[in-house]
């Protein structure tokens, strides 16, 4: 197979990007992670494949419709129970998807003319996928902006995103790689070639609450940050600050110490204090899963955390 006709799981893209790199930006969404960040706030780019997503919004009920029950094979599909339409007292009875039975085939979304019923993922070659971004070529070209291709954990497709980012500096587009660095190293050295910026997540400096906490461990997501900076990469580190795993001023201090070893490599530190607006999206798509609940850290706390790091001389910026 020739590398555009190389196809990727794509979960959604986003154009008009401000915050995923310099510039204007369309970002690129893949499925697919590793990692098990029980805040992560697009629970939709976990899972590999495609995912039924449902959007109790968007449902008119089984009354005014339910064509949906009628066309699942495997039964996953029942009348939910009657409860309040979403900003009013009116009574509806939606839909309840059995998970367990779900086999993701996408037949209920096809009579699902509302759009409560979607499928989160579709396949790109890497041909299409250059021809969709390249159409915002004029943004990038006023703002300084570019494509950046997140995740999920972008390389876990890496062959995909390797003939992506190489297509887009063919046409001299600026890139940027949002990734959490847990990869083999080699494809790290495949993609620095072809990309200008890598956005590069670091969540704790303990390599063992970080496996407790997100399901692996860190040594490799920092050899790889050691391996992009001694290769002239450019990273702009990104640390999501979670209450009662990582905001620690010790722990803030052992990052902003490694952020400085990386030399000139690290043009920014952002700090991402953490938020709880995903909570909604893992209705759409799982059962049971466990999801953190916090309170937001204080703008108090965030800026105490901000100037640990500047102290190292770092350009710190909160997100």
């Amino acid at each position: 197979m020739s590398g555009i006709n190389l196809k990727g799981k794509v979960y959604d893209i986003q154009g008009f990007s401000i915050q995923d790199g310099p510039g204007i930006r369309t970002t690129v969404f893949l499925k697919g992670c590793p990692l098990s960040c029980p805040w992560c706030h697009s629970p939709e780019s976990q899972a590999f494949g495609s995912q039924l997503s449902w959007m109790s919004m968007r449902c008119i009920g089984i009354e005014q419709c339910g064509k949906c029950l009628n066309v699942c094979e495997k039964g996953a599909i029942t009348p939910g129970e009657v409860t309040k339409k979403s900003g009013t007292d009116e009574d509806i009875q939606y839909v309840h998807i059995n998970r367990k039975i779900c086999d993701n085939c996408g037949s209920c979304t096809e009579v699902c003319y509302p759009g409560g019923l979607s499928m989160c993922g579709e396949e790109y070659t890497v041909n299409d996928l250059v021809d969709r971004v390249s159409k915002d070529t004029p943004f990038y070209e006023q703002s300084g902006g570019g494509v950046t291709i997140s995740g999920g954990e972008a390389l876990s497709q890496p062959q995909f995103v390797f003939e992506v980012l190489k297509s887009l500096k063919e046409i001299e587009i600026h890139t940027a790689l949002d990734t959490t660095g847990f990869t083999d190293g080699k494809n790290i050295d495949a993609v620095l070639p072809y990309t200008d910026l890598f956005l590069y997540d670091l969540k704790h400096m303990d390599s063992v609450q970080h496996k407790q906490v997100v399901g692996v461990a860190n040594e490799k997501i920092l050899e790889n940050a050691k391996r992009i900076a001694k290769a002239g990469g450019k990273i702009q580190v990104r640390i999501p600050v979670i209450p009662h795993f990582n905001d620690s001023q010790d722990n803030i201090r052992q990052t902003g110490e490694f952020c400085k070893s990386l030399g000139e490599a690290v043009v920014l530190v952002q700090l991402l204090p953490y938020h709880n607006l995903g909570i909604t999206k893992y209705q759409r798509i799982f059962d049971d899963v466990k999801v953190l609940e916090a309170e937001p850290p204080s703008d108090e706390k965030i800026q105490k955390l901000k100037e640990i790091l500047e102290d190292f001389g770092l350009t710190v910026t909160i997100h």
